[in-house]
């Protein structure tokens, strides 16, 4: 079983120094759009064909190059599927071998064939992802929208087993699976994963409101992959869920205060802020335009895939001068700009709630995270006085 010190596979060369004004702590790069999936939930909506207006080869590797410029962010492809875009091997290989730490999240299609495996273990890929969306082909495939996908990706999941190569589990949680969370983690254990990578869906693309759970489930979802943290054998980061960070932080304090007595809260706060993800990684909360960034298929370079409004194309500016000057990216890094409760909330600087979350649901990017229960102290303090 893997332990849960995995140093090797994750983490990053310059990780706690990183000012995420200047530079990304992570890229997500949509290498293509085209997939052959129909599944519900799809970000990209994505379409069976490649765009005419994709990133070139040339253009690619000029972003792989102005991606490396910015402090060596670690660098993941996605899509659509990956691996519908021709050159994706040769466009990792020209990463890897500037020494960036490269990892892809293909669809469980045909095109993932053990040929094509070995050829990413060749190349050097740090990990695999697949996404797992329930334990039972019947949640899963549902989700996806094509038959046969859950036993499509235990397949291509053996052949990864097979060439040792580190495996991350991608699962959404929302409607669909909410009830059957117990079983989806008995199979991540089973299936012997370094990570577990869990997104909090959010109402975009083809993930609409009523798949989403409420504020909370939310909650009762923190609080539970909080205590899973404790026991599995596997890692577990959550994106979208920005406040995890917050529940995280409560349950580290209050084990604390159990332990020692009284704990003074600023404390608890600097202690764990820094591995608030269960991971050692971040030394605060990335978030949408603040330590992640998105490229597109067509190069159009967004807060994050979920919060689609483009702020520049790197066809046009390098994607340092955009990620460093946008004020759009300027706001989203300033949690004092936050509306409503996030706007006052002590954990805004750690949490910040889902930016792309409250586009979604209200269509501004700086207001309150819609599926937070907490109240903040400020708060609490009016309601007092």
């Amino acid at each position: 079983m893997h332990g849960k010190n995995h140093s090797s596979t994750v983490g990053h060369p310059h990780g706690m120094n990183t000012d995420y004004s200047e530079n990304p702590f992570i890229v997500i790069w949509e290498v293509t759009r085209a997939c052959e999936l129909r599944c519900v939930h799809c970000r990209a909506d994505a379409q069976v064909e490649p765009h005419p207006n994709e990133l070139s080869h040339e253009e690619g590797l000029k972003l792989i190059d102005d991606i490396y410029d910015m402090n060596n962010p670690m660098l993941v492809f996605t899509g659509g599927d990956c691996m519908m875009r021709e050159d994706l091997f040769e466009l990792a290989d020209y990463a890897v071998k500037k020494g960036m730490r490269v990892s892809m999240t293909p669809s469980a299609t045909d095109n993932v064939t053990k040929e094509r495996m070995l050829k990413a273990k060749e190349v050097g890929l740090s990990r695999w992802g697949f996404s797992l969306d329930g334990p039972t082909p019947e949640i899963h495939d549902h989700f996806r929208g094509t038959s046969g996908s859950f036993d499509l990706t235990l397949e291509k999941i053996k052949y990864l087993k097979e060439l040792n190569m580190p495996l991350q589990i991608n699962t959404v949680i929302s409607r669909y699976n909410y009830d059957s969370l117990e079983q989806m983690a008995a199979l991540v254990e089973e299936l012997d994963v370094v990570m577990w990578y869990i997104f909090l869906l959010v109402p975009t693309g083809r993930g609409q409101m009523d798949a989403c759970l409420s504020p909370a489930e939310h909650e009762k979802v923190f609080r539970w992959l909080y205590e899973l943290n404790k026991t599995s054998n596997f890692d577990i980061k959550t994106t979208a869920a920005q406040h995890h960070r917050r529940v995280v932080i409560q349950q580290k304090t209050k084990e604390k205060m159990v332990e020692k007595g009284e704990i003074n809260y600023e404390d608890a706060i600097s202690d764990t802020a820094s591995q608030v993800d269960g991971l050692k990684r971040a030394p605060k909360g990335v978030n949408d335009g603040n330590g992640f960034i998105f490229v597109s298929h067509t190069g159009d370079v967004m807060p994050s895939g979920l919060l689609p409004i483009p702020v520049g194309n790197v066809k046009e500016q390098a994607l340092k001068k955009i990620y460093r000057e946008s004020p759009i990216l300027q706001e989203l890094r300033n949690p004092d700009l936050y509306k409503g409760k996030c706007g006052v909330c002590e954990y805004r600087f750690v949490c910040g709630g889902s930016r792309s979350r409250s586009y979604a649901v209200t269509g501004d990017y700086l207001e309150s995270e819609p599926f937070c229960v907490y109240i903040p102290d400020a708060y609490r303090q009016k309601q007092t006085t």
